[in-house]
């Protein structure tokens, strides 16, 4: 299958950090890798509604909701590009990861066998210098990775708070022009434990 990455940007201002720093880890894919860039403030999705136990789940046919779906399934690679608001993802993002819960009870689809073997990917723009504070969103990302059976290429970190600032982070910018190289690994949960 031909690689094609969704980039997700989670931001509620464009062009902003997180944005910059995946835009350079992008201009880093092979020409014939195709991109697809969906902005979840110009897109939004509704609130998401637990119906699990309730309703007869249908595909989703228009709007923002099919947008999203679609190019998620079309997706090899899921790049889930978030600044780190409150030491998580932004509200636009796990907006958007909870209808992966609806999609998942989705007929005729297979959500999670179809994601499985995928990659999911972050990038994340933060105000601190200490990038452990991101590991609740490094966290979020590795674990639904792993409910699904993906790959998790895990989260590209760079420092900025203002516009621009992750620009002048020249090891953030360095770990972009790599980032998509690496081999990622089948994500697992913490508690699970390798064996050989």
């Amino acid at each position: 299958m031909t690689r094609r990455f969704l980039f997700v940007l989670g931001s509620s201002r464009s062009d902003g950090n997180t944005e910059l720093l995946a835009r350079r880890a992008a201009e880093q894919l092979p020409p014939d890798v195709e991109q697809q860039w969906i902005d979840l403030a110009a897109h939004p999705l509704p609130d998401f509604e637990d119906l699990r136990h309730d309703t007869d789940h249908t595909r989703p046919t228009i709007g923002n909701t099919a947008l999203l779906f679609d190019a998620t399934l079309a997706a090899t690679d899921i790049v889930i590009a978030s600044p780190l608001y409150w030491y998580s993802v932004s509200a636009h993002v796990k907006r958007y990861l909870d209808h992966w819960s609806g999609w998942l009870r989705t007929p005729g689809v297979e959500f999670k066998a179809t994601m499985a073997g995928r990659t999911l990917w972050g990038v994340t723009a933060l105000a601190h210098e200490e990038f452990e504070v991101a590991d609740p969103l490094v966290g979020i990302l590795n674990n639904s990775a792993a409910y699904l059976g993906m790959r998790f290429g895990g989260v590209l970190l760079g420092n900025g708070s203002k516009p621009g600032d992750v620009l002048r982070d020249t090891d953030a910018l360095a770990r972009a022009k790599t980032f998509f190289d690496q081999e990622a690994p089948l994500a697992r949960f913490p508690y699970e434990r390798v064996t050989r």
